[in-house]
C-alpha cells in the first residue's frame, strides 16, 4: 500500500470518528434554543440564593433514642449472629481442606 492511499485510509478514518461522535451530541443539541432564553424559562431571582446551613446542627435530645435494655439486646443478638458465621464459615473451611 502506498504512502498517499495509507494517508486517504487514516484521513477517511479520522471523518468517519468525528463524524460518529458529533452524531451522539446530536441529540443535546437539538433540544438547545437557537438564540437566547427559551420563552417558557422561568425568570432569573432578584437575589443570589443563600448557601444551605450545612454546619448547623440539631440540638441534642434529651433521652436516648433506644432505651439502653433494648440496646443491649440487640447488641447480643448481632454478637451472636457473628459467632454463628464464623463458626459456619470456619467448619465450610475445615471441611473443604
Amino acid at each position: 500500500m502506498s504512502a498517499g492511499r495509507q494517508n486517504r485510509v487514516v484521513a477517511w478514518g479520522v471523518l468517519l470518528m468525528m463524524a460518529l461522535a458529533l452524531g451522539g451530541c446530536s441529540s443535546t443539541i437539538a433540544d438547545l434554543p437557537v438564540v437566547g432564553t427559551p420563552a417558557d424559562a422561568p425568570a432569573r431571582p432578584k437575589e443570589a440564593g443563600a448557601y444551605l446551613p450545612v454546619h448547623d446542627l440539631p440540638p441534642d435530645r434529651d433521652e436516648a433514642v433506644i432505651p439502653p435494655k433494648e440496646r443491649a439486646k440487640i447488641e447480643s443478638e448481632l454478637i451472636a449472629a457473628r459467632d454463628h458465621q464464623a463458626s459456619t464459615v470456619n467448619a465450610q473451611n475445615g471441611a473443604a481442606k
